[in-house]
């Protein structure tokens, strides 16, 4: 089969032929409809230092927000059959750890990252164990389908434990306006919010960031973030703080406007070391800190699946997806995606 192959400690990646993948017993051979482009597929790409002391294993088939029709199942499957839609958990976990036992299978200690750590799905098949193998209702489109992986971080991000506190009512404060962070103005939106700053400094995306449901965006270059939300909440602050950039001064920035007693999740993953002033930030504040990796197993899937039987925010889900395209142009797509040109952009398994 044809794959979008990374085979050199460097910049790029190649199209070529590949093996085809076979199922083990616990396996499900799925055909690719559709995969969406992560950031994380951008860093393999241009090869920077995450990449370089990440990827362990050359070459490898990256890509690993998709969907597909399942083709055959092996021998000891259950629970997935020949002809359904699925989308993949990334997570492949090897459920004998602490956490795995513990309910916690999201961040196995040996777990392995589809497209990362094994061959992933910019391509015409991919193999993965039936358990990570997420049943759709056959009329979803594959588009939306095929970004409910990231779509699950954002919201594991507005909801990152069973007991977390109901949102609805309060103020939150969404700090970066990339793919997950728009999705999670969507969610928050819906899981009632009384208002939803945004903050962002790409016009382009200033505009999605409306279009999912914040009240007030705010470019951090021409308005002081933390005085602006102040105003807006009688002097409150955000009740709700999602840190979905990676950008240190946004970090600063969230647990400023962060309200004494409220919560936040970081996502965003800073490409160096950062400080924190933790006395002021976080012990004085009495803030609850979440950090964010991947979907809550199988909590956010069923989270997920009940957002999306309401056609608005399934709208505004397929509003978020900017461009689609062969994987043959999947270079385009890159380059889209670093200018900031893109939102989400959806791959057809086509290489000719």
């Amino acid at each position: 089969m044809y794959a979008v192959v990374k085979d050199k400690k460097s910049p790029g990646i190649s199209i070529r032929e590949v093996d085809d993948p076979r199922p083990g017993p616990k396996d499900v051979l799925i055909k690719v409809l559709r995969a969406a482009i992560c950031g994380t597929d951008l860093h393999i790409w241009k090869w920077n230092s995450w990449a370089e002391s990440r990827i362990r294993n050359l070459p490898l088939v990256i890509g690993h927000e998709f969907t597909g029709i399942v083709e055959e199942v092996g021998e000891d499957v259950e629970g997935v059959a020949v002809g359904d839609l699925v989308s993949g958990e990334t997570h492949v976990v090897d459920g004998t750890c602490y956490q795995c036992r513990t309910g916690r299978m999201h961040i196995c200690r040996n777990m392995e990252i589809v497209g990362v750590d094994r061959d992933g799905a910019f391509a015409e098949y991919i193999v993965i164990p039936a358990f990570n193998a997420w049943v759709n209702d056959k009329g979803l489109d594959p588009d939306i389908a095929a970004v409910l992986e990231p779509l699950g971080n954002a919201v594991n991000a507005v909801f990152p434990s069973d007991d977390v506190d109901d949102p609805a009512g309060k103020y939150a404060l969404v700090l970066g306006c990339g793919p997950i962070g728009l999705m999670s103005i969507a969610v928050l939106r819906e899981a009632g919010v009384e208002k939803i700053f945004a903050v962002e400094i790409s016009e382009y995306r200033m505009r999605y960031a409306e279009e999912m449901g914040a009240d007030m965006v705010i470019n951090p270059l021409e308005e002081d973030v933390v005085s602006t939300v102040l105003s807006e909440t009688n002097g409150r602050g955000a009740d709700i703080v999602l840190e979905m950039s990676g950008a240190p001064p946004a970090l600063e920035t969230g647990f400023r406007a962060l309200t004494p007693g409220g919560r936040i999740s970081l996502l965003g993953l800073p490409d160096e070391p950062v400080s924190v002033d933790v006395n002021n930030a976080i012990i004085f504040k009495g803030a609850v800190v979440y950090g964010i990796t991947g979907r809550r197993m199988f909590q956010t899937w069923y989270q997920v699946r009940g957002l999306l039987n309401i056609p608005r925010f399934r709208d505004k889900i397929r509003m978020l997806i900017t461009h689609r395209m062969d994987m043959a142009d999947i270079e385009e797509g890159f380059h889209l995606l670093e200018s900031k040109d893109a939102v989400k952009i959806v791959l057809r398994p086509r290489f000719k």
